[in-house]
């Protein structure tokens, strides 16, 4: 299983295709089959969980039998000419999955039946949930000030807000340079720990999702960067 995560962002004047491509490219990922499954979505402007969207960026999250079925669609597909076309910058970020916990409308997309549980490298995390309307406002309290600390963590590269919904169906997807210091922040940082605890007592969440995943390969640039560029080096 590999798992991609492409990041667009369009020309200023093309952000109506932007809007169109969240109808229209669903139609080749269900004709696809080798995409196990897929999510179009939009993104935030802080790299977080975000009540600001940004309109010239996009994510494609899609789960792959192989890289190779990957490259097949990164390379020759009617999604990769919209993107050649119509956008400035993409990020593409390759990954298979080391953990992952709950559902994503229903589903385990990230289920493996055996995992690398010796790795101590550069990992992804993804947060993910479905918020309760009646919880909007406990969520977007305590997401602001978490997110400041997470930038600031030893260990983190970046990070990006995304969501199929505005407000209530969000997620964000952070890199770190190791595991330890993923774990650091993750459980190792009171507030974070707090908000955990709120999130359990007060039953925010419908539905949620946490998975971790082994970087296997990073390419393009991330708001003119590439993200990965201090782990490369090393």
């Amino acid at each position: 299983m590999i798992v991609s995560l492409s990041i667009v962002r369009y020309r200023r004047l093309y952000i109506p295709f932007a809007l169109m491509a969240m109808a229209v490219h669903r139609i080749p990922l269900v004709m696809n089959n080798k995409c196990r499954f897929w999510k179009l979505m939009g993104c935030g402007r802080n790299g977080t969980f975000d009540l600001q969207p940004d309109w010239q960026q996009w994510a494609l999250m899609a789960v792959w039998d192989s890289e190779e079925d990957f490259n097949n669609f990164n390379e020759g597909s009617f999604i990769s000419w919209w993107w050649k076309t119509f956008t400035t910058e993409k990020w593409t970020l390759l990954s298979v999955p080391l953990a992952s916990h709950g559902k994503w409308d229903g589903k385990e997309p990230f289920k493996m039946n055996e995992y690398d549980k010796d790795h101590t490298g550069p990992v992804v995390v993804l947060t993910r949930a479905t918020i309760r309307l009646s919880k909007l406002k406990r969520f977007w309290t305590h997401v602001d000030p978490v997110a400041q600390i997470m930038t600031k963590a030893k260990g983190y590269l970046t990070s990006v807000g995304i969501g199929e919904a505005p407000f209530f169906r969000q997620a964000t997807i952070s890199v770190w340079d190791n595991m330890e210091n993923m774990k650091a922040f993750a459980y190792g940082s009171k507030d974070h720990a707090e908000v955990i605890k709120k999130t359990r007592k007060e039953d925010w969440y419908s539905e949620e999702l946490f998975a971790r995943f082994k970087i296997i390969s990073g390419t393009g640039t991330l708001n003119g960067i590439d993200p990965l560029v201090e782990i490369k080096d090393i």
